[in-house]
C-alpha cells in the first residue's frame, strides 16, 4: 500500500494514500485536527462510525481507539493536512488563562466547512514544498488553529485543557466496549490504567484466559454477527473487527466455527 508523508514539524504533516485503501487501528496519543484535501476514510470506535470526505474538518481527542480505514475517492489519492495538537502545547497556550474544564464526553467533534479554520489549514500547504519551515512560523500556525477552535466552539476547553491521564477503570466493562480494537497489550493497560504486568494479571482474574484469546474469540464472534445480522462482506468487516488481513481472518474464523465467512455470505443471496 502507498502511504506518503511530509512533515513540515514533528505536530504539522501532509499524508496521503495512492493505493486501494490503508488501514490501521489507532490509540491517538494527542488531539488531531484533520483538513481533507481528497479522499474519504471511515473511523468506527466502539459505540459510532464516522464517514469524511474531501472539504471535512474535524479533531479527533487524545486516548481515542478507532480504526481508520482510508480510500481513495473519484480518482484522487487520500489526501489530509494534519495538526497534532499536544499536550506539551496545550499546557503553553493555556498556561496564562485562567481555565477550568469541565468532564465532558470525549467524542470526535466536526467543523465542516469553516472559513477561518479552512484557511489556517490550507495556508499550511506552500510550506509543504520547504525544505525547512522555522520553528516560530510553525508554533504560529498551531497557536492559530487553538485560537480558532475557542472562538467557534465554546465548550472546546473541556476537551483541549483537560490534562488528566487515563486513571484505573473497570477492566471487563472497557474490553467488552474496545475489544474490537487490535492494539498491543501495553496501550490497553495505559487506557486501563494499569501497567502490563498487572493488566495481564488482572485479565487473567477477570475473563479466566489469556488476553489474547479472549480478544480472537470475541473479535471472531463480533465477524459471524456482522455476517449473519448486518450482511456485510468479509473484506468489511475483517478490518473492522480487528484483523490485519482477510487470509488469516478466514483461517481464524473457520478454525473456530468449522466454515468459511463466504458460507455464511453465499447462504445470504
Amino acid at each position: 500500500m502507498e502511504f506518503k508523508a511530509k512533515y513540515i514539524t514533528d505536530d504539522i504533516k501532509l499524508s496521503w494514500y495512492e493505493d486501494k485503501f490503508f488501514k490501521s487501528d489507532i490509540m491517538f496519543d494527542h488531539h488531531m485536527l484533520v483538513w481533507f484535501i481528497s479522499g474519504e476514510t471511515k473511523i468506527v470506535q466502539a459505540d459510532a462510525s464516522y464517514i469524511f470526505k474531501k472539504g471535512d474538518i474535524f479533531l479527533i481527542p487524545r486516548n481515542q481507539l478507532a480504526t481508520i480505514i482510508n480510500y481513495p475517492k473519484d480518482g484522487s489519492p487520500h489526501k489530509t493536512v494534519v495538526m497534532h495538537l499536544s499536550t506539551t502545547r496545550l499546557r503553553e497556550f493555556y498556561a496564562n488563562l485562567n481555565v477550568k474544564p469541565k468532564a465532558s464526553e470525549q467524542r470526535i467533534l466536526h467543523y465542516n466547512n469553516h472559513p477561518l479554520l479552512e484557511s489556517c489549514l490550507s495556508s499550511l500547504i506552500p510550506y509543504f514544498d520547504m525544505k525547512e519551515l522555522p520553528t516560530e512560523i510553525a508554533s504560529l500556525k498551531i497557536t492559530e488553529a487553538i485560537s480558532i477552535l475557542r472562538s467557534i466552539d465554546k465548550s472546546i476547553d473541556n476537551v483541549l485543557a483537560n490534562f488528566e491521564e487515563p486513571g484505573k477503570i473497570d477492566l471487563i466493562t472497557y474490553m467488552e466496549k474496545n475489544f474490537m480494537f487490535n492494539l498491543p497489550l501495553e496501550k490497553f493497560g495505559y487506557l486501563t490504567g494499569r501497567s502490563l504486568t498487572t493488566f495481564k494479571r488482572d485479565f487473567s482474574k477477570a475473563f479466566n484466559t489469556t488476553p489474547q484469546r479472549w480478544l480472537t474469540k470475541k473479535r471472531l464472534e463480533l465477524a459471524h454477527y456482522q455476517f449473519v445480522e448486518k450482511k456485510k462482506k468479509p473484506i468489511e468487516v475483517c478490518y473492522e473487527v480487528g484483523f490485519e488481513n482477510l487470509s488469516h481472518f478466514s483461517y481464524a474464523f473457520k478454525k473456530q466455527f468449522g466454515y468459511a465467512p463466504s458460507a455464511l455470505v453465499d447462504k445470504e443471496r
